[in-house]
């Protein structure tokens, strides 16, 4: 008996996301296909909500029987949150290092990254989440990764930031890999036929 998955299409334009994601559906067999779209983006406190109606917009201009999108925040304990989910917002305004300068005179610097990934198909949107919690550094580390990546280090790595881990080192810890991964259990026991 073969097991045959489907495509499943992700509605994002960051090839960042995009790579990490692959990379973990890979794992469980299944393939990603990257759908450029604009995110439609709702202005809420919840990651949950966002990527739902980001996912269910998505599936209506996209014209397809399912896909996925997801949404991400930095959470700093010292600053109640912020950026939250604004962070997008807040890395094209202030930047990495407008973040540190709110945190110089800050001892205090635990601060977690949340992920929600919403899949929405013509019946329903489900959402599973992931969380890294870890402490911002002092001063940006490392060239690869993208957004806040340069200012966190988590918790269960090593002392690098995640970015100065490659892709496959980050998702060993990181929240879009953990809510990707919680998505990838999900699909490959629903999402599969067998021959």
């Amino acid at each position: 008996m073969n097991v045959v998955k489907r495509v499943i299409h992700f509605a994002t334009k960051n090839k960042g996301k995009y790579d990490e994601a692959v990379r973990v559906a890979l794992t469980y067999g299944i393939e990603l296909a990257q759908v450029s779209l604009e995110k439609y983006e709702i202005q809420a406190d919840d990651l949950r909500k966002i990527a739902t109606v980001a996912a269910e917009q998505a599936l209506k201009e996209a014209k397809t029987s399912a896909i996925l999108a997801e949404d991400s925040g930095f959470f700093i304990d010292a600053l109640n949150g912020f950026p939250g989910p604004y962070s997008s917002y807040v890395y094209r305004t202030l930047g990495v290092d407008g973040v540190l300068k709110l945190l110089e005179k800050v001892d205090e610097r635990r601060a977690r990254f949340a992920s929600a990934v919403a899949y929405c198909d013509e019946g329903h949107t489900i959402c599973f989440e992931g969380v890294v919690e870890g402490n911002v550094c002092l001063r940006p580390r490392g060239q690869k990764g993208f957004g806040f990546d340069p200012i966190f280090i988590p918790d269960r790595g090593d002392g690098r930031t995640f970015a100065e881990m490659d892709t496959d080192e980050k998702n060993r810890y990181s929240h879009r890999a953990l809510a990707f991964s919680k998505f990838c259990e999900w699909a490959s026991h629903r999402l599969c036929t067998n021959d």
